[in-house]
């Protein structure tokens, strides 16, 4: 008789308390008609690293994780940014959660690089620079990244050439020379990345660019800028004036130029009619 009272008991209580697994029903499904109507833009922070955790813990609640890690690293870019040995610190973070996380920049970065494969044509040093921001997308080091252009001012290389710490990066000349002589270039833009937020030229840069534009002279090719990258900021070497002695006016493809600006000008009042 008792034990058919703690039975009845007990079925009562679960029909009148929601068991927290119910709670949670369709939550996933929720979120991705979620994403497909509105857009990922559309999840608050901790619902896009909610989001992207669905794909590593298949059946977990991954809400209260999505959560701890905005609240240590900040914001969804610093979950992204934090170092793989931090992220593994965070109670429920595996190795492969954390492997997931540190690849999505640099999925991005491939995606973009991808988009950007074909012949693109350079209209000027802001095209140069945002084309090349895209390149350090998701890098937490300093890169050195070539870009060479043809007569007609179109991209037929653009890659790392070297790599170093956040502090320095030693740029292989030879490397670059070789690569031009390669892919036979005419003009050259050399770019690299501060880690460190600041976009302005040092010492070391200054001088790196000089020993580079040397190099690239003996092989009849044109360094027409270096272009240094901080975020969504950029220094221009040839814009800024600060080494007029070689991106001179005189120096410069100033005739490929006005000749790639004119096709866009004329293509913008064909638009126009």
């Amino acid at each position: 008789m008792r034990g058919r009272k703690e039975g009845q008991y007990m079925e009562a209580e679960k029909k009148r308390k929601p068991s927290s697994k119910n709670i949670h029903d369709g939550h996933r499904d929720r979120m991705r008609e979620r994403f497909l109507k509105s857009g990922f833009e559309a999840f608050a922070p901790h619902e896009k690293i909610e989001y992207l955790l669905f794909a590593c813990n298949p059946r977990g609640d991954t809400n209260p994780l999505a959560h701890e890690l905005i609240r240590r690293f900040g914001s969804f870019s610093g979950v992204l940014d934090a170092p793989y040995e931090e992220l593994l610190e965070v109670d429920g973070v595996g190795p492969v959660a954390a492997a997931f996380l540190k690849m999505l920049p640099q999925a991005f970065r491939c995606y973009e690089m991808d988009r950007e494969s074909g012949r693109v044509r350079m209209y000027d040093y802001q095209d140069m620079a945002r084309y090349l921001m895209k390149r350090y997308v998701g890098l937490s080091q300093e890169v050195v990244v070539l870009m060479l252009l043809d007569s007609s001012n179109r991209v037929i290389y653009c890659d790392i050439v070297s790599a170093g710490t956040a502090v320095t990066t030693n740029i292989y000349i030879q490397d670059i020379v070789a690569l031009a002589a390669r892919y036979r270039a005419v003009y050259a833009v050399l770019s690299h990345n501060h880690p460190s937020g600041s976009a302005l030229p040092s010492p070391q840069d200054l001088h790196i660019t000089s020993r580079v534009f040397d190099a690239l002279k003996e092989i009849e090719v044109l360094l027409i800028d270096h272009i240094i990258i901080a975020g969504r900021d950029f220094t221009s070497l040839k814009e800024s004036g600060i080494m007029a002695h070689l991106f001179s006016d005189e120096r410069q493809p100033r005739v490929s130029l006005r000749a790639a600006d004119s096709v866009r000008e004329g293509k913008e009042r064909t638009n126009t009619k």
